[in-house]
Order: structure tokens, then C-alpha cells, then sequence
């Protein structure tokens, strides 16, 4: 994915799988050459996603990072989808907009899961020896604001919950908080988006001499945070795939 842009702004039908569901929705094949991705909710409960593949939406519909995922058949890496949906209502919070996202997922896509948990290799956010660089946010706006895009992280009233996530999309492993900050943060971080082999930037795999417009992410959340991202090991969620299949017929 070249490309990624979440404009997630901050009714309800019952479906058999005990989900809330979309009233109505459309999926059709993304056919764009630029690999460019949205997830946009527009006023009137309309959800709107493109070039998503079946793994994003998993991804999103479960709240966990594409590494969390396992079991996909390759088309569901590979074929992208556009869908444009409706629900009941005007408003739909994250919660309920992923529980309606499980259910479409499970009544167009086949798609059936279980949860594992592995010891894998992990990230420690913590904070580093000259303490944190972060603002500390005013607390008088209407809830985080995040901007997301490749090689750039940039926020307002963004709690560590947020950064921990945001950061753990970026390094392709799950990133605890160890911190022991709390509150929420104003947080501006800009860094590389060139990745080794193990596809993490500035990973120990990393290309030796790769040309970069600027720090490692982790140099970054070092030097623009205060922060640190120290290797461990611990236990990930997973989300395995039992089975899916193309979309059916709108």
C-alpha cells in the first residue's frame, strides 16, 4: 500500500450473527492503478471505504493491524474492493461502526475466524533518558484528531492509547505502553517510510546505505517524542481465517 488516508469521523439493525449491521451496501472490485486506500463516514450514517483489500477490512472491522492477521487465501491481500454503505441512523461511534463492518464481512464475504494468542517479538514505548518532548494537549477540543499518511504520524489530544496503536501500524509489531503517561498529547511525527526486507524501517533487516528523506521511525519517536522503542517479546492477539470467499452479487 504506496498510499494511506483514514478519514474516520467520530440505528442500528440486529443481523443473525448478533452484529449490527449496514441497512443497505454495494461492494464492487477497485480496478485504480494508484493503490491509494479510504475509509471516509459521511453525514447520514454512510460509510464509504476504496481500494480496500479483504485484509484491511478484517483488519479494521476487528480493531488489529494487518500482522494479526493469518490464514487469507492470497486474493484477499491482492484484489482490492470499493463499498458504499448505509445505516439506520446519523451517527455511528467506532464501536459501532466496526461491529457493522464485522457483519457485512460475514454475510457477503463468508468470512469465519477464531482468536489465537502467540509469543511473538514485540515493541516497548517508553520513555527516554532526557524525558518526553511531547505538549501536552490543552484539553479543550472536540476529541483527538489524527492525521495519518506515509512517513508522517500527526495529532491534537491524542492519548497514548492512540499513539501506541498508530505506531504499532507503522512497525508492523504490537507496541505496549510503558510509558505511564497519561493525559492526552499534541504530537507531530515525521519520519522515513523506506523499509528492509523485514519490512520495518531502521529494523536490524533494514537495506545497509538505503537513501531516506529522513530519520527511522524509531530515530524519530526518539528524537520528536522523547520516547523510545525498545524490543521485547510478548503475546499478540490473532485473528485467524477459517474460511472467505469473493463478495456476493450486490
Amino acid at each position: 500500500m504506496k498510499q494511506s488516508l483514514f478519514a474516520i469521523c467520530l440505528g442500528l439493525a440486529t443481523s443473525a450473527w448478533g452484529f449490527q449491521s449496514f441497512e443497505v451496501a454495494t461492494i464492487k472490485p477497485n480496478s485504480a492503478a494508484d493503490n491509494r486506500t479510504m475509509i471516509q463516514i459521511q453525514p447520514g450514517g454512510r460509510f464509504v471505504a476504496s481500494g480496500m483489500s479483504v485484509k484491511q477490512l478484517i483488519a479494521f472491522a476487528y480493531d488489529m493491524r494487518d500482522f494479526q492477521i493469518t490464514g487469507e487465501p492470497g486474493w484477499a491481500s491482492a484484489q482490492r474492493y470499493d463499498i458504499n454503505a448505509k445505516g439506520e441512523g446519523e451517527d455511528h461511534n467506532p464501536d459501532t461502526l466496526r461491529k457493522m463492518m464485522r457483519a457485512l464481512l460475514a454475510d457477503r464475504f463468508q468470512l469465519k475466524t477464531h482468536e489465537e494468542t502467540k509469543e511473538m517479538s514485540i515493541y516497548s514505548l517508553v520513555v527516554g533518558k532526557g524525558g518526553p518532548k511531547m505538549a501536552k494537549s490543552a484539553g479543550d477540543g472536540p476529541g483527538p484528531q489524527i492525521r495519518m499518511g506515509r512517513g508522517l504520524l500527526s495529532g491534537k489530544g491524542m492519548p497514548m492509547e492512540i499513539l501506541v496503536r498508530e505506531l504499532s501500524r507503522s512497525v508492523g509489531r504490537t507496541v505496549l505502553d510503558k510509558t505511564e503517561l497519561t493525559g492526552s498529547y499534541d504530537i507531530e511525527l515525521s519520519f522515513s517510510a523506506e523499509a528492509g526486507p523485514g519490512g520495518l524501517p531502521g529494523s536490524p533487516d533494514a537495506v545497509a546505505g538505503t537513501v531516506s528523506n529522513g530519520p527511522t521511525i524509531f530515530t524519530a519517536v526518539q528524537e520528536q517524542l522523547g520516547l523510545k522503542l525498545e524490543p521485547a517479546k510478548g503475546p499478540v492477539k490473532m485473528l485467524a481465517v477459517d474460511s472467505v470467499s469473493k463478495p456476493t452479487e450486490n
